[in-house]
């Protein structure tokens, strides 16, 4: 599927979809709405010191890099692991620029090991920052009680409705630990439906800019 780099109101970039017309990000701002949705609803709700993240739709790398920035600010363990079906190219990466609109030029090298290590080892990106990247599609993950954090993003449910499924939310139940949370940008009333069916205890929070609303659901028990 053709995939073009275009420039999001905030200033960074992402991945267009043309023959979805999707994003890979919000085009009310890529940065924007990770920091809103994945960070403020999702790392900072973890009090813990010492964090396991799946990240669902590694995509460009941006959740991935704005997490390790806020671990060193707030000085947390972050063992992240990332699924993807479909990694983003060298070329695509290049014309990325999240290290420049972060204001990040100091942790260059960073972002490029995030995209240059190996898929499928763990790397010790930082002192207190693993990356561990996995090609493999949804549908297969079978971690169990692995996490205490799950960033959704898959593309939306319009376009790839098997993403956003009972059994999909079933998958990432189970992934996670008693009191682990998964935050995703979308509002859609069958995905929160979905997240109920298999257990979550579901909040709709003030959404990223564009967006009235988001998802936070919280595991309570096993």
């Amino acid at each position: 599927m053709k995939r073009e780099i275009v420039i999001t109101a905030d200033g960074s970039s992402t991945i267009h979809l043309p023959d979805w017309n999707e994003n890979y990000h919000s085009t009310h701002g890529a940065i924007q709405e990770a920091k809103h949705v994945f960070i403020s609803k999702g790392l900072e709700a973890i009090s813990a010191s010492e964090i396991s993240l799946l990240e669902i739709g590694f995509g460009t790398g941006l959740n991935c890099f704005i997490t390790f920035l806020e671990a060193q600010k707030k000085e947390k363990l972050i063992n992240y692991v990332g699924v993807e079906a479909f990694p983003v190219t060298k070329e695509e990466v290049s014309k990325l620029n999240y290290v420049s609109e972060l204001k990040a030029k100091q942790q260059q090298l960073v972002f490029d090991e995030i995209h240059n290590c190996h898929w499928e080892e763990k790397h010790q990106i930082h002192s207190n920052f693993w990356l561990t990247k996995r090609k493999q599609f949804f549908k297969d993950i079978v971690d169990e009680n692995q996490f205490e954090l799950i960033y959704f993003d898959a593309f939306g449910a319009e376009h790839q409705p098997e993403l956003w499924t009972v059994a999909i939310f079933k998958k990432m139940f189970k992934a996670l630990r008693v009191n682990g949370i998964l935050v995703t940008y979308s509002a859609k009333g069958s995905v929160r439906r979905a997240m109920q069916e298999v257990g979550f205890t579901v909040e709709r929070l003030d959404g990223p800019p564009g967006k009235r609303e988001m998802l936070r659901g919280t595991k309570y028990s096993a």
